[in-house]
């Protein structure tokens, strides 16, 4: 049977815009879908750059404008892979379009964008998704199962971080194509938008929502020269942030993100202790999920590494034979793939903008207490 083509228009050609043009291609290769996507357009202010990346992925055709983009009847879902602060104006448009839309995290620059760009699509109707792609890897699927299961028992303690390295130098410009995440006017805010916005994500997809947030931020560096001005300028991202918090469910959290931890490059590790078991994943082994579980009897009680690769795993009988890793970039290939699944369904996978609002609640909520250096509570959705 001929699969229905969901003509894909691409804003953006940086590390995500590969990521998300990869998944497209490959989605269908491994998972039986009515949906084929298809590289309509790719779209970017520099033209010469912009068609190199669309003759080497494979798209059909180049826009400079996103506003031509969106105005073309052939495009079917707008993929946004740009600065942050473009996303609220480019979704808005694309929703009054009539477009599906599938947008980078986080979702907007704060809270009250993100509210107007939820409103956007569901009063236009369209479907929306988020990429939060580690919830896609399939050890972090399988934990989400472990914990629904009710094996963990009641939860006590959820921990996460997300460490890197590469802003330490003080000869690092701010700004420009390659670095709009150090420049607060094109990204919001640092490490907590950047980096703690996927522990959120994850945490609250794991282990329920977050009632309140203690934060602590710092900027090591304080001014640095902008790349496109070569101007010296005032440094307003967090370049850190640690923040406690208590979920719904009475259980305790502690987050922390830095992008000045040397020797890390990019360790996102969570650990959920229960009742009954424990939990633990470590993205520099993705494919593992390390597992305790107290009611096990004297010596045969202890950590296990459980390797995420057998056909019965999330995602994994679309791949290779059990004990094969898959990587990073399949997170992607499986988030296109849900999406997909939910267009035939007519049950939107998630995060939606929705979902992925409340995850913006939260980074305010952090950013908020950091400045005040008080307990902020979340801000909850009106009953």
């Amino acid at each position: 049977m001929a699969k229905k083509p969901l003509n894909i228009g691409m804003i953006g050609y940086g590390f995500m815009g590969k990521a998300h043009t990869n998944a497209y291609a490959t989605v269908g290769n491994f998972f039986e879908l009515e949906y084929e996507p298809v590289l309509k357009a790719l779209c970017a202010r520099n033209a010469e750059k912009a068609q190199e990346f669309a003759d080497n992925w494979g798209y059909e055709s180049v826009e400079t404008d996103w506003r031509a983009l969106i105005a073309r009847d052939d495009i079917d879902a707008v993929d946004i892979c740009v600065p942050n602060n473009l996303h609220k104006e480019i979704s808005i448009a694309a929703a009054e379009a009539g477009k599906m839309i599938l947008c980078e995290k986080p979702i907007a620059m704060d809270v009250a964008e993100g509210e107007a760009m939820c409103e956007a699509v569901e009063k236009a109707g369209v479907n929306n998704m988020v990429w939060y792609n580690y919830r896609r890897v399939p050890a972090v699927t399988f934990a989400k199962n472990i914990i629904d299961s009710g094996n963990l028992g009641r939860i006590f303690h959820y921990r996460a971080n997300f460490l890197q390295d590469w802003t330490i130098s003080e000869d690092l410009p701010q700004g420009g194509e390659a670095l709009w995440r150090l420049d607060a006017d094109a990204a919001g805010s640092g490490v907590t938008g950047d980096l703690l916005a996927h522990c959120i994500d994850t945490a609250i997809w794991l282990n329920g929502g977050i009632k309140d947030v203690s934060a602590m931020t710092e900027t090591f560096i304080k001014e640095r020269v902008h790349q496109d001005t070569g101007e010296v300028q005032k440094v307003t991202i967090d370049d850190a942030c640690a923040f406690l918090c208590h979920f719904d469910n009475g259980s305790l959290g502690l987050f922390e993100s830095t992008r000045y931890a040397r020797g890390h490059k990019a360790l996102y590790t969570f650990e959920i202790n229960g009742e009954h078991a424990s939990i633990k994943w470590d993205l520099h082994d993705l494919h593992r999920l390390e597992y305790f579980d107290h009611r096990l009897e004297g010596p045969m009680r202890g950590w296990r590494s459980i390797h995420v690769s057998d056909g019965d795993h999330p995602y994994m009988g679309n791949w290779w034979v059990p004990g094969l890793n898959i990587g990073y970039e399949h997170s992607f290939v499986h988030q296109v793939a849900d999406f997909i699944q939910g267009l035939e369904s007519g049950t939107p996978a998630g995060p939606t903008f929705r979902d992925a609002l409340e995850t913006q609640k939260i980074c305010d909520a952090v950013l908020e207490s950091g400045a005040s250096r008080s307990w902020q509570d979340v801000q909850k959705a009106d009953v």
